[in-house]
């Protein structure tokens, strides 16, 4: 069984890769670009049949070079969410994807693909529907539009069609394999650094009606966001976009005394409640920066209601249960 991973060496296309390797899969076609050559080591540990970069991949996969494929998942794009080059986005988020759709579809090879909760952006509400979607940046747009295209080609659940699509909005992903993301990497990276050099965490404080540190998103950790690729790749009848987050939001308090609890514990120290860490400066709040205001999302919470309905059961890891995990993982990789 052949399977093409986009955006191989990123964060969530490495775990895939690892997924699949836990499968006893290895016919990898590992597809991406290494200008940054650091993202080798997500590669490194991983088990995979060929690496092609990406400039070369989709005309080469749409004249059949890599022979017979069961799936591609597709998780190459630009996530900058501060990327102001529409051009450059829209090419390489929205433009890419339509090739590699046709080419899947002509050949009758399955497309998993990255969506992403920005194409909800301003919106209050998180349900897979056009009245929702309203994005604040050009990612989201780029993404946006990719969802808008297979709608119009498939139908509102992109049942019509000849192989497997579906599309996932994924919510904010950590955990292992993020490191390369530099800013765009997750809260709870960039915390376990910070409490590593600095002596404390940084949070924003009140912005948006929210008082410090509690702005709230649905944060997921990769494990779960593999699972359920993966998932969907077991059960190939099932087409349409999801939410890919665990449905319930989380202030990013709760994020920032995971990862202090989660140092406190390896040190063989007690817990500590939010109001014990923000008095002993553990956690600390800083001045909103003026470049998000009006494009930063203060509440997200996907509604899992269509992929339930899918049939899609899994039990997604609480913020406390998936951050201290993930910080016991960076104790020993960092």
């Amino acid at each position: 069984m052949r399977i093409v991973v986009t955006g191989a060496a990123g964060f969530i296309g490495s775990n895939i890769i690892q997924g699949l390797n836990q499968r006893g899969i290895t016919d990898i076609i590992a597809v991406d670009d290494l200008t940054d050559g650091d993202k080798f080591r997500n590669l490194a540990d991983l088990q995979i049949a060929d690496y092609v970069d990406h400039k070369g991949f989709y005309a080469a996969f749409a004249q059949g070079a890599y022979g017979q494929v069961e799936a591609v998942f597709h998780e190459g794009a630009c996530s900058d969410t501060m990327q102001t080059d529409g051009r450059f986005m829209m090419d390489n988020n929205y433009g890419v994807s339509c090739q590699l759709w046709t080419a899947c579809q002509a050949q009758g090879v399955r497309l998993l693909y990255a969506s992403s909760a920005a194409t909800y952006g301003g919106s209050s509400s998180f349900v897979e529907t056009p009245k929702f979607e309203k994005p604040l940046n050009v990612y989201g747009y780029s993404k946006l539009l990719f969802d808008q295209r297979m709608r119009r080609e498939m139908g509102a659940d992109f049942a019509n069609n000849k192989a497997q699509v579906v599309g996932f909005r994924y919510f904010n992903v950590y955990g292992p394999r993020e490191q390369h993301k530099a800013r765009m990497a997750s809260v709870a990276f960039h915390q376990f650094h910070q409490l590593r050099q600095e002596g404390h965490v940084k949070l924003f404080a009140d912005y948006g009606g929210y008082a410090p540190g509690e702005q709230q998103r649905d944060f997921v950790y990769i494990d779960d966001v593999v699972a359920v690729n993966l998932w969907f790749f077991d059960h190939p009848a099932h087409n349409g976009l999801f939410n890919l987050g665990t449905g319930r939001a989380q202030p990013f308090n709760d994020v920032a005394l995971a990862v202090v609890n989660a140092a406190r514990a390896a040190h063989k120290e007690t817990p500590v409640e939010l109001a014990q860490a923000v008095q002993a400066q553990s956690i600390r709040y800083i001045a909103f920066p003026d470049a998000l205001r009006g494009k930063y999302q203060s509440f997200t919470q996907a509604d899992l209601g269509a992929l339930r309905a899918s049939g899609c059961d899994h039990v997604f890891a609480d913020v406390q249960t998936g951050v201290t995990r993930y910080m016991q993982w960076l104790a020993q990789n960092a």
